[in-house]
């Protein structure tokens, strides 16, 4: 009858510890279930909110030309006797490009110096004579019909002479003529002309362009023409230079508007010092009408599907939702200025991290070798 009282104490104690244990179980069981998991996220998926500078204005598009450009044409007749340069010839100003036979107009330089010399010898002594007689006409030693006629061959020979100086200048004119040279300083683009060839005055015979400033030509809509104002700073890729962003200021703006586009000239002027941009290459751009400072994010970090804006920032290792108003969008950097909601140094969750629900924990794995994403 003991035996038996001790097996069913023994039962009953190890019904116990069982159901002890299945509780224990349960608890950890439940408490694994109600614990959200920690999703990781790597440096790529988050922006850091920073304070910047932003712009915006209207788009433009259109083609690089020089800002300075000459066609060079002969001024004279004749065969071409010699040509200095070829295209893309970088010449300064004033140097030879080519040279135009001028064996018949140094003749008649030298004739027209020939004759100016004569004309001058002429003058003078003409001179002395108005000089003389005047004198001896104070004297009384000549007839008034003598001085009148030494003032008729001064003023004569007066007229002979700017005549001549006339010629002279003109022949001199046209022998530097035969001589063809650069405007300005610059490249030459283009040659139409060799050696050997017979040009008549305003044939094209070189095209000089100065490479140091280049014009941007493009157009803006009509609607949007207040914010194309002179001086208002430009920002522009060029199709040549793909990832490379260059900057100008619009310089002049039409006063008209083309009724077939309904769009407005606009004129940038832009700096080349360094030569990289050539006539011709395909631009487009942004006029910067508008500039900020302020608190920025990237486009990628901002939801708007809403009914407002909103972010999806990481606080204390959880992700929350928080509404944000947006001020100016900058589309060549490609962020938004946020006017409320967060502040500078704010983390926020960006691309397939913005699909994370709200209230989940998140771990952001840094690599050693990288830095947050800004």
């Amino acid at each position: 009858m003991k035996g038996t009282n001790r097996l069913r104490a023994l039962g009953t104690v190890l019904l116990a510890g069982l159901a002890a244990t299945a509780c224990k179980e349960k608890e950890a069981e439940s408490a694994t279930t109600n614990t959200p998991a920690t999703v990781a996220v790597g440096t790529e998926n988050i922006a850091i909110v920073t304070e910047g500078e932003l712009a915006s204005g209207p788009a433009i598009s259109g083609a690089l030309a020089p800002e300075r450009e000459a066609t060079v044409r002969a001024q004279v007749s004749g065969p071409v006797m010699k040509v200095s340069v070829d295209q893309g010839t970088r010449v300064a100003a004033g140097a030879l490009l080519a040279q135009v036979d001028d064996r018949t107009l140094r003749d008649a330089f030298l004739s027209a110096r020939s004759g100016f010399t004569t004309a001058q010898s002429a003058a003078e002594r003409a001179k002395r004579d108005l000089e003389r007689s005047e004198r001896l006409a104070q004297a009384g030693a000549i007839a008034e019909r003598d001085l009148e006629q030494a003032r008729l061959q001064n003023t004569s020979a007066t007229s002979q002479l700017a005549d001549a100086q006339a010629r002279l200048s003109m022949a001199q004119k046209q022998l530097d003529d035969a001589q063809i040279r650069a405007p300005f300083g610059g490249i030459v683009s283009m040659r139409s002309v060799s050696e050997g060839d017979v040009v008549q005055p305003g044939t094209a015979l070189f095209t000089v362009v100065d490479p140091a400033s280049m014009r941007f030509e493009a157009s803006v809509p009509a609607d949007q023409l207040s914010q194309a104002r002179p001086g208002a700073p430009v920002t522009f890729s060029v199709s040549g230079y793909p990832g490379r962003r260059f900057a100008g200021r619009v310089a002049r703006v039409s006063p008209s508007v083309d009724a077939s586009t309904g769009q407005v000239q606009v004129v940038v002027s832009v700096p080349n010092a360094g030569s990289a941009l050539v006539a011709g290459l395909f631009a487009d751009g942004r006029i910067a009408a508008e500039r900020r400072t302020g608190l920025t994010t990237p486009y990628t970090a901002v939801d708007l599907r809403g009914l407002n804006p909103t972010v999806l920032r990481l606080k204390g290792g959880v992700a929350e939702r928080v509404e944000v108003k947006l001020g100016v969008r900058d589309e060549d950097q490609e962020r938004y200025e946020i006017l409320s909601g967060v502040m500078a140094g704010d983390t926020l969750l960006i691309g397939a991290a913005q699909g994370i629900t709200p209230g989940t924990a998140v771990r952001v794995s840094v690599p050693s070798d990288q830095p947050p994403a800004k």
